[in-house]
């Protein structure tokens, strides 16, 4: 799926520039996702719902998030959660590096703040897969993940079949790349796998 290397082998594709030498993985790992254009989000299976604001710093690799969780399975419960991730990508698409920190509300609404792309997005946790349904300009946009732990689960994974395409390497339609998307762009990319008719 990847070129044939195991991420560990490609771990010299992904480089951090920020991290001393050697030191790349003290802190971050390997993002292992696939990632899945839907048609329409699931009506059945969903154990929690998460409200997702995430704040994409300005001129930085940097997403500050808010998630508020609601679990809707075994228990009633809400929690809000708090995070602050640096994502740096693989120059072929693969697993790249992610840190992330736990904030508290008081660091999140130091960091919040800083000038950002926003993006609005509901997730579903149907597992295996997280299903993001997008808000805003991006309405019309739902997008399914999963993560891995090791490179067998990862390219073993069957697609979920309510897939309309896998989107893991379409740069597009990665959240910072989101967080800048018009409307009108994401109409034109979901045009691009037939769900949406640029002539309407």
């Amino acid at each position: 799926m990847f070129g044939g290397e195991t991420s560990v082998e490609r771990l010299w594709l992904v480089v951090n520039d920020a991290a001393p030498p050697g030191k790349e993985l003290k802190y971050a790992r390997l993002e292992r996702e696939r990632r899945f254009l839907l048609r329409v989000s699931p009506a059945e299976g969903v154990v929690k719902t998460t409200r997702i604001a995430d704040r994409y710093l300005l001129g930085t690799r940097l997403r500050l998030r808010r998630a508020i969780e609601t679990v809707t399975v075994g228990g009633i419960g809400e929690r809000t959660v708090y995070k602050l991730t640096q994502k740096v990508p693989a120059p072929d698409g693969g697993p790249g590096l992610i840190t992330t920190l736990y904030l508290d509300a008081v660091e999140y609404a130091v960091l919040e703040q800083l000038p950002a792309a926003t993006v609005h997005k509901t997730r579903l946790s149907v597992p295996p897969l997280g299903i993001d349904v997008f808000e805003d300009a991006l309405a019309g946009l739902v997008l399914a993940e999963a993560e891995f732990d090791d490179d067998e689960s990862l390219e073993s994974f069957i697609p979920p079949r309510e897939a309309v395409a896998e989107v893991t390497q379409d740069q597009r339609l990665t959240g910072g790349n989101l967080a800048v998307t018009t409307k009108a762009e994401i109409e034109a990319v979901l045009a691009d796998y037939g769900l949406f008719d640029r002539a309407r």
